[in-house]
């Protein structure tokens, strides 16, 4: 990409920030990352760690959280998954645009600190609907999370070593989810136990209070964030963004644009064209009547009592399948609010490589999310395992795994994008994905705990590779200043297939088979073959979807 004209201020039309140091030199043809750039990594890290920590909390007190409230697993699927990726999905759209506008760093410290407070509510709950208020709060705030750390981290570290960041952020992914199982196991185990009369403080259960110990680290953490000193964006591009004059406004607009209802204003205040029309209202047709048509076939697959939410009861399959919709209307808004709004990013958006490659992760994410918000049940009530034993053994196996596997599969990216381009990293990802059912059914296939471990050993260690160079292909096919909102689109695929849809489907396939976990864990690989095809096609294009990148853009308007 050639070197803009422009340089700006780092966000919004503020006052330029103080010069960053180089982040990068060349010595001996090898890029060297500044203590700048570590210090980066590190705190990006962190972030990511306390978003899995407190998304992930759940899984390990859901037993508990089962038989403390009486739900069923479709009913936690709904909790771990729908819930949240409802409000993740639609907030992260307007904070990933806030993201390529604005200070990163203080919009990343503010929404740390209000998931960790709903995270907290959690351990108010009596029922269903104030843990469903508390995901959805942890929800809407953690929709900046990924945009602005893979923003802030591009824009801090040299090419060439982007792979390390993407691994960094792996690293803290895998500490938040172990972190998350531990803590939450041993701190629960350990309160019920201090208190078994049930005159504990406030009337805690240890899945309460475990909810609270979870949530407080998030707010020493978002200080320190808030005074990291933002990077100057698109400088290690050659291509720095001129500065954005009203990025709040253009975040309200995001929304209003894409939230259903809302969305007819902005097509009709943009003056949209019968076409547009057509599109929106056929498209939103199209998507009741494909619901309506799932609510059916789920009902039927595995009937579920209504939720009780106070003065009206709702169908579970209606509200996952409400949810979906709601999500993919979203979809369809954006979409169209790019072709009205911002040309150059709706053209380098409907790159074939770029879809592709989120559908894949999307659909490899409801792989993860339904073997992990479910495998510590398993082994609860398969193999016998107390919440603390389960936290304990699987969450720090799982954070050593994840770890590990990142830390390799940071450098290989780096690696490979060095010899082969992005070809390289895409064989990376191919080979992670292609075998990784196999060892997923042997796995889960297990017959005791010690099998299951060792099998597992093997199967985490494949399945960590394929996220630092997907995250790294995804950013690396759009402009800077498109990454937020390219990203949080990404994370609309990724949410709604993956938690929107894994949780729930290994949720119902287990009360269908009578809470057999293990099997509900193996039926959701049967998504692995479209994975592979899908693959397949990138690795054919990618080449020239990658080299289309400006092209699409100047298409759009971009001076670039």
């Amino acid at each position: 990409m050639s070197e803009s004209s422009h340089t700006a201020p780092p966000a919004g039309g503020t006052a330029p920030a103080a010069p960053v140091a180089p982040a990068a030199s060349e010595a001996g043809g090898v890029q060297v990352i500044s203590r700048y750039g570590w210090h980066a990594i590190i705190l990006m890290s962190s972030a990511q760690m306390m978003s899995l920590l407190d998304r992930q909390i759940l899984s390990i007190l859901a037993n508990d959280i089962r038989n403390d409230l009486g739900i069923g697993d479709a009913e936690m699927g709904l909790l771990y998954g729908t819930v949240f990726a409802l409000f993740y999905a639609l907030f992260s759209l307007p904070l990933g645009r806030l993201v390529d506008g604005w200070v990163r760093t203080k919009l990343l410290a503010i929404c740390l600190a209000g998931w960790s407070f709903f995270a907290g509510l959690a351990a108010f709950a009596q029922g269903f609907t104030l843990l469903a208020i508390s995901r959805l709060g942890v929800g809407i705030g953690e929709g900046a999370t990924q945009p602005a750390a893979n923003s802030i981290l591009f824009d801090s570290l040299p090419k060439g070593r982007r792979g390390i960041a993407m691994g960094g952020l792996g690293v803290g992914l895998a500490l938040g989810l172990g972190l998350s199982m531990a803590i939450g196991g041993v701190v629960a185990e350990w309160w019920d136990l201090r208190y078994p009369d049930g005159n504990a403080p406030l009337d805690f259960a240890g899945w309460q209070f475990a909810f609270l110990v979870s949530a407080l680290p998030g707010f020493p953490l978002a200080w320190l964030i808030y005074k990291l000193r933002e990077p100057e964006r698109g400088a290690m591009d050659g291509i720095v963004s001129k500065p954005d004059p009203a990025p709040f406004k253009a975040s309200a607009g995001v929304l209003g644009a894409v939230t259903p209802g809302t969305n007819w204003m902005n097509l009709w205040r943009r003056d949209a064209r019968a076409k547009q029309w057509a599109i929106n209202l056929g498209g939103l047709a199209v998507i009741i009547g494909f619901c309506t048509l799932m609510v059916r076939i789920t009902s039927a697959f595995s009937p579920r009592p209504p939720l009780d939410f106070g003065a009206f009861a709702i169908s579970p399959h209606v509200l996952q399948w409400s949810v979906i919709g709601f999500g993919a209307f979203v979809i369809l808004n954006l979409f169209q609010n790019y072709r009205l709004t911002d040309k150059p990013t709706f053209h380098v958006a409907l790159n074939p490589s770029l879809l592709l490659l989120m559908i894949v992760g999307g659909l490899q994410t409801a792989i993860n999310y339904g073997v992990m918000g479910f495998t510590p049940s398993m082994l609860i009530r398969e193999f016998g395992l107390t919440t603390a034993e389960a936290g304990v053994q699987f969450g720090l196996l799982s954070a050593l795994l994840a770890t590990i596997g990142a830390l390799v599969a940071g450098p290989l990216t780096d690696f490979l994008g060095r010899k082969m381009g992005g070809r390289g990293m895409l064989w990376l990802v191919f080979w992670s994905l292609a075998i990784s059912p196999f060892f997923g059914v042997w796995t889960y296939s297990a017959e005791s705990v010690g099998d299951f471990y060792l099998r597992f050993v093997i199967y985490s260690l494949i399945l960590t590779l394929w996220l630092p160079p997907i995250y790294t292909l995804l950013l690396g096919l759009v402009l800077p200043r498109m990454r937020g909102i390219i990203f949080s689109t990404y994370l609309i695929f990724m949410t709604l297939l993956g938690q929107g849809l894994g949780p729930y489907f290994v949720g119902i396939v287990s009360d269908r088979n009578g809470g057999d976990l293990g099997q509900a864990v193996i039926a959701v690989n049967a998504v692995c073959p479209v994975i592979v095809g899908l693959l397949l096609v990138v690795l054919w294009r990618y080449r020239k979807d990658e080299d289309s990148v400006l092209g699409r853009a100047r298409k759009g308007g971009e001076e670039v």
